[in-house]
């Protein structure tokens, strides 16, 4: 598939794991806030051609102005609000993005450590494919438990893998499969689901442990570490 790829960062979740009222994507690392780091990777693939950032409503005007023109990104097509839930703010994402589009990659603002290299890489590999997912294997024991609190199961570590983004589709199938959501009132853990669940096959590509979601305030020390060294 060699159609032109658009790109949905999705800025829009709340941060209620971290301390402070600042929105964890505009917390400063390094100098900058976290969401530019993740805006510049995909700033500088020759695969992309363009961005939209999708935000909470109320601050729109901010991300434009204290993002998007003060770092000088040329990519962002547009800055939208984001829904109720993550797939509306995909959605969002979706219906903003040019008619010419064909593929779309899929990234959390908050993940700041990807690397063009890597979003490249999820690109080139979707070909004919219904979908690609980053993912790392788990490199710790998962239990299913109960409501009762009492393991129910131990799975197979070797088949267990933690999902990051970027996420990358076809625009046409990833549409589909939101809308067919909402209709039914499915909400999805992650962007893949939504496909997975009409019966599409999605493949996984080996991402990075750097590739880590800031979360909590331990994060951005990690963050900084990590950016240090490279």
């Amino acid at each position: 598939m060699d159609g032109k790829v658009g790109a949905i960062i999705c800025a829009a979740g709340a941060s209620t794991r971290m301390s402070g009222k600042m929105s964890k994507q505009l917390i400063p690392l390094r100098g900058k806030p976290v969401i530019a780091h993740t805006i510049n990777e995909f700033e500088k693939s020759s695969r992309i051609s363009e961005v939209i950032l999708v935000v909470n409503r109320g601050v729109i005007d901010y991300y434009k102005q204290n993002v998007v023109e003060k770092y000088n990104f040329k990519k962002i097509r547009k800055v939208v609000g984001g829904g109720i839930n993550r797939q509306d703010s995909v959605y969002n994402g979706l219906l903003a993005l040019s008619p010419y589009i064909e593929i779309v990659s899929i990234h959390d603002g908050a993940r700041p450590l990807v690397t063009t290299e890597l979003i490249d890489k999820t690109i080139e590999l979707l070909g004919d494919k219904s979908g690609i997912v980053v993912a790392v294997p788990a490199q710790d024991t998962v239990k299913i438990v109960g409501e009762d609190g009492i393991v129910v199961e131990t799975p197979k570590r070797s088949l267990l893998w933690a999902v990051q983004t970027p996420q990358v589709f076809p625009f046409k199938l990833i549409k589909e499969a939101i809308e067919r959501a909402n209709e039914e009132g499915f909400v999805g853990t992650d962007d893949a689901s939504l496909l997975e669940r009409l019966g599409y096959k999605i493949h996984i590509v080996l991402g990075m442990k750097e590739n880590m979601k800031i979360t909590t305030p331990i994060d951005l020390t990690i963050a900084e570490v990590i950016m240090n060294e490279r």
